[in-house]
């Protein structure tokens, strides 16, 4: 058995299967490209919430994982070199994960460099853009008087469901017939933009039926079902 007691994150969650990947997390956007990842390669891992109400975020032990306090992180007693791996920040995770797995990222160097196009195009483009919506749709933005902000975000997040939506246009998936650590990455969050954020009728987003279609398929994978109820509440 691996001992994982040098790590501090394994004092608040001490872990009933030491050998097993560690993932610290919580059912957002973010954190669900990862718990899904797990569930659709089938690594084995145990799921710790992580209370970002009560300032979990910021313990030590979790900053001894992620020094940003951003969900999710993994502790990998398994990982490069038979060496336990500290990882945090859901992109470099799905890549990760990928190539441990040999699953989910094409082994064809065109193919493998346009699948990270994608994820990159979630990670600077659509996360922080949704997010933007969901802060002045719902949150503590929704209040103020002006309302340019939200219009902006508004504009752009519908800028890139259209780029989204032609990319899908005759696919099962973002890169074809082939589901990918990008499809992983950017469905929780179109997912989190109407049923969390309730912003589907404020972004058109019946104007793009291929984001609907695929997003409706998405939702019916069984590892995506469970997945999205990790860390269970």
């Amino acid at each position: 058995m691996i001992d994982l007691s040098p790590y501090p994150v394994t004092r608040k969650w001490p872990p009933q299967f030491p050998d097993w990947l560690q993932l610290y997390s919580l059912p957002t956007p973010n954190g669900v490209k990862v718990s899904v990842m797990l569930e659709e390669c089938g690594i084995p891992y145990e799921a710790h919430r992580v209370d970002i109400q009560t300032g979990d975020q910021f313990t030590p032990e979790f900053l001894s994982v992620n020094p940003n306090n951003k969900i999710p992180a993994i502790l990998d007693p398994q990982g490069p070199g038979g060496s336990p791996l500290v990882l945090a920040e859901s992109g470099a995770i799905l890549v990760y994960l990928a190539e441990k797995s040999g699953q989910f990222l094409p082994p064809d160097a065109v193919a493998r460099y346009q699948t990270l196009q994608w994820l990159m195009f979630q990670m600077g483009g659509i996360g922080p853009m949704f997010g933007q919506i969901g802060f002045f749709h719902r949150y503590g933005g929704k209040d103020y008087e002006d309302k340019r902000p939200l219009q902006r975000y508004v504009t752009e997040a519908q800028r890139l469901l259209k780029v989204l939506d032609q990319q899908l246009k005759g696919k099962s998936w973002i890169m074809g017939d082939t589901y990918t650590i990008a499809d992983m990455a950017i469905l929780p969050w179109v997912r989190c933009l109407i049923e969390f954020y309730d912003a589907g009728e404020l972004v058109g987003l019946g104007k793009f039926p291929n984001v609907l279609r695929v997003l409706a398929a998405w939702e019916k994978r069984p590892a995506v079902q469970r997945g999205l109820q990790m860390p269970p509440r």
